[in-house]
Parts: structure tokens; C-alpha cells; sequence
């Protein structure tokens, strides 16, 4: 799993994965994204577009992190969700939660 931030405007942060988010990966991710929220950019927009395979970790670990971002005053969104992350969070009706957004544009409107 490869992992960038960028920073994006409106003070948010857009984070880009690549790979696998799964029992091997989630935990770092997860602790990367936490330690972007606690460096102060509490908005994240997680680019899921490069991911290949979501399993039970990867979905608890983004849910992780958005309690902390949530908890710090901000919020996660997901943007450019794979048909098996879409699939997922719609079985699991975490799609109201964690609405899925087309692209990363339309996930950063309303961060301004």
C-alpha cells in the first residue's frame, strides 16, 4: 500500500492510496491518516480511485480514522470509490455515513 498527502485548499488534506487496504495494510494507513488529522488538517478526502481490494480492516480503518477526524471538529470523505468499495459500503449501508463521491473535485466542495 502506497500512501500520499497533499494538501489541498479549504485547509484539507487529500489522501491518496494505491494498492491493497487490507488486514495487512489497515493498520498503518490508518495511523498515517490519524496522524494527519492530529497534524491539523482534520478534513480529509481519501482518493480510493488506485485501490485495488477493501476487506473488513481496510473498511474498520477508515472508519477509525473518521471518528478522529470527526472528534477533532472535521470529517472524512470518500472520493472515487472502485466498484468493490461502493459494493461494500452499500451492503454494510455504510454509504450514509461515508457517502462515496464521483471524484476527489466534487468530494473537496463544501471544504472551502
Amino acid at each position: 500500500m502506497e500512501m500520499r498527502v497533499e494538501a489541498a485548499r479549504g485547509g484539507a488534506a487529500i489522501v491518496r492510496l494505491d494498492g491493497r487496504l487490507d488486514l495487512v495494510t489497515a493498520g498503518e494507513a490508518k495511523q498515517r491518516m490519524v496522524e494527519t488529522v492530529e497534524g491539523g488538517q482534520k478534513r480529509l478526502v481519501v482518493d480510493m480511485g488506485s485501490v485495488d481490494f477493501v476487506d473488513s480492516s481496510g473498511l474498520g480503518a477508515i472508519i477509525g480514522v473518521l471518528k478522529a477526524a470527526r472528534q477533532a471538529g472535521g470529517d472524512l470523505r470518500i472520493a472515487c470509490p472502485t466498484g468493490q468499495l461502493r459494493s461494500i459500503l452499500e451492503l454494510t449501508m455504510l454509504d450514509r455515513v461515508l457517502r462515496p463521491y464521483e471524484t476527489v473535485e466534487e468530494a473537496l466542495t463544501g471544504y472551502e
